[in-house]
């Protein structure tokens, strides 16, 4: 064989080799995305002086404490039944922390002593949602909290003693409020109440001083109260009263009225204000577009964020906790590719420490770009959206797996997502589309998504498929769908009406009966279930409509095989009635395969549960995305 030929054959060969390398993605183990973080919800004492952080002891979340000036770091709790649910710091160094004990449905409030490590119970209550409204500097020993233990529709306000363990009654719901806003100093001059479908912010100027209402709207219109300004009566609150997105405005409380628009975008909902407590002032405002945006409304925050992120290029940064004296902040940092990571900066030095990172099994170079997208309905809509493309993979003939979002008022970002890197890893396109009522697009953008469940909503999932075919992304007889909550409604009914599009089917706590949704809501949803009816549709009035779509009904409709998994403790979830769904499934020969967990909710808090689940995820899926329709 001549020598050039030869040549050209070895290099040939070679470019061949480097292609499939390049080609060939580390299967990333299961456990690595979906176990407890190692360290998670870092939070400031208000001194300053300590650090604290949740880690996971025997497979169950627990306190653990990190003295700054001497870096010497302590197991707080070591609790093997029930994890720390939520916790925070009071002004006196205790931190208050509550589990949720799942099997008989009972919530516990501790206080933790830091000096001595020691606890104490403070409140045990069955059946009672509970929530910490306001840490008081004045009065370290007494929180504010809001919880329904007297009537379990309506949320009341208590101040609770933490030394002594008394709990008084400071304000008595009147049977329609449905958020409490406490001021900088703990007391409560602002609420909203509701009647389902028109609500009212209700103002008080002092402790003594009747509630009356200054806003009233109907609830397509917003206005969410962030905090008083400092000066006078006025405060901030997100608004989208006479126009289409949610501003961030400045309302005087004496009359409702709009004083001023302190920001607005054009282009999307503003979702977020930071606030200082401390400084009473507003810092910055956030929303999203295709990617996160960020606002700065105050130069010296602005001048932390960019020296921090001089530090940190290429990660987004939001400052999660401060001390009082706001010169130790904590900031999380993440991308799409990257669970993120913890860092303490302390403004006096300039210095930024890493606390840790929430997955240090993840190497973020291994995972895959959550690419933004948008194409049009067919009614001519713009509907967004990412796709997130396997590493190493050509963008065609791929096989998909489309996630609907959670909500339906909810929406999909541009951030780190467990499941999408883990379905990409796996050699996966994954879709997600913000379809019509998705939130943060604007009023009309929402609206239109009313009575449109199972409709047009379902249509924008359909069209955004079609849309990856038509563009060789997609592999049409590679496609699955996969979703929890609306999601999963979302999923068995693309299943049920699209049969020809759709592979196989993974739920998780999946919506299967519209009737039983709206009838067995839990009480202290009750206030939003007028609101509900005329979001997604009445029992009594559009009962045509809800049977239509509800995919309890339509078992015969369903031919492809389906993984689903339910919490038993699920509170909106009924078990009985999907039992009776998957036997009647199987009774027509559907695959499907169900894993109902005791001593689980909506979302599996067990890491074992956790992992198992996943795993049964990869394995259905690695055998159903074979078939070919």
């Amino acid at each position: 064989m001549p020598g050039r030929l030869r040549s050209f054959l070895i290099i040939c060969v070679i470019g061949l080799l480097f292609a499939c390398k390049q080609k060939h993605v580390r299967q990333i183990p299961v456990s690595d995305f979906f176990k407890t973080p190692e360290k998670s919800f870092f939070k400031l004492s208000p001194d300053g002086k300590y650090v604290s952080y949740l880690k996971p002891f025997k497979d169950k979340q627990n306190i653990y404490i990190k003295d700054l000036a001497t870096g010497a770091e302590r197991m707080a709790t070591s609790f093997t039944d029930y994890s720390v649910r939520d916790y925070s710091w009071t002004y006196n160094n205790q931190i208050v922390f509550s589990q949720d004990i799942i099997a008989v449905d009972e919530f516990k409030m501790y206080t933790l002593d830091v000096a001595t490590l020691k606890l104490k119970n403070l409140l045990n209550l069955a059946k009672v949602r509970m929530r910490v409204l306001n840490r008081n500097r004045m009065n370290p020993d007494v929180i504010t909290i809001a919880m329904n233990k007297r009537d379990p529709a309506n949320f009341d306000v208590y101040r609770l003693n933490l030394k002594t363990g008394e709990l008084k009654e400071y304000i008595l719901n009147p049977g329609n409020v449905t958020k409490w806003y406490p001021d900088a100093d703990g007391n409560i001059r602002l609420a909203k109440a509701s009647d389902g479908v028109n609500e009212s912010i209700l103002y008080r100027a002092n402790n003594k001083a009747p509630f009356k209402a200054i806003i009233s709207n109907n609830f397509k219109n917003r206005v969410d109260p962030i905090a008083f300004t400092g000066s006078g009566n006025n405060f901030y609150a997100l608004s989208n009263v006479n126009r289409d997105k949610t501003a961030l405005v400045e309302i005087k409380a004496g009359t409702g009225a709009e004083e001023k628009e302190v920001y607005a975008s054009d282009k999307a909902d503003i979702l977020d204000v930071s606030y200082s407590k401390a400084k009473r002032r507003v810092e910055l405002v956030s929303w999203a577009e295709a990617k996160p945006k960020k606002h700065f409304l105050n130069s010296e925050v602005e001048a932390i964020y960019k020296k921090v992120s001089s530090k940190l290029p290429g990660n987004e940064l939001d400052i999660v906790d401060r001390d009082s004296l706001e010169q130790k902040l904590i900031f999380f940092t993440y991308t799409d590719r990257n669970p993120g990571s913890y860092y303490l900066y302390e403004t006096n030095s300039d210095k930024l420490t890493k606390l840790a990172d929430m997955n240090p099994g993840i190497n973020p170079g291994e995972l895959s770009a959550m690419e933004p997208i948008s194409f049009k309905a067919r009614d001519g809509l713009l509907i967004n959206g990412y796709l997130t493309i396997p590493n190493g993979e050509d963008r065609k003939n791929m096989r998909v797996v489309v996630m609907p979002h959670d909500g339906p008022w909810s929406r999909n970002s541009w951030d780190y997502d467990a499941e999408v890197q883990f379905l990409a890893n796996r050699g996966y396109a994954v879709f997600q589309v913000n379809y019509r009522g998705s939130t943060g697009y604007g009023k009309a953008f929402r609206n239109a998504g009313f009575k449109q469940v199972g409709g047009k909503i379902q249509d924008d999932i359909t069209d955004g498929v079609n849309w990856l075919i038509e563009q060789g992304i997609a592999n049409p007889k590679r496609i699955a769908i996969f979703g929890g909550g609306f999601g999963g409604f979302s999923a068995l009914n693309g299943v049920s009406f699209h049969p020809q599009m759709y592979n196989c089917a993974v739920v998780k706590y999946g919506l299967i009966n519209f009737f039983t949704y709206l009838k067995d809501v839990p009480p202290f949803a009750k206030p939003y279930v007028q609101m509900t009816y005329q979001m997604i549709g009445n029992p009594e009035t559009d009962a045509n409509q809800l049977r239509a779509i509800s995919p309890v009904f339509h078992t015969d409709k369903i031919k492809c095989p389906l993984l689903i998994f339910q919490g038993a403790k699920d509170p909106r979830a009924n078990i009985s009635e999907l039992n009776q769904f998957v036997r009647e499934l199987k009774k027509r020969d559907v695959p499907v395969t169900y894993h109902l967990k005791d001593n689980e909710r909506a979302y599996f808090k067990s890491e074992h549960n956790r992992l198992e689940m996943y795993a049964e995820i990869e394995k259905f899926l690695d055998t159903n995305m074979q078939v070919k329709r």
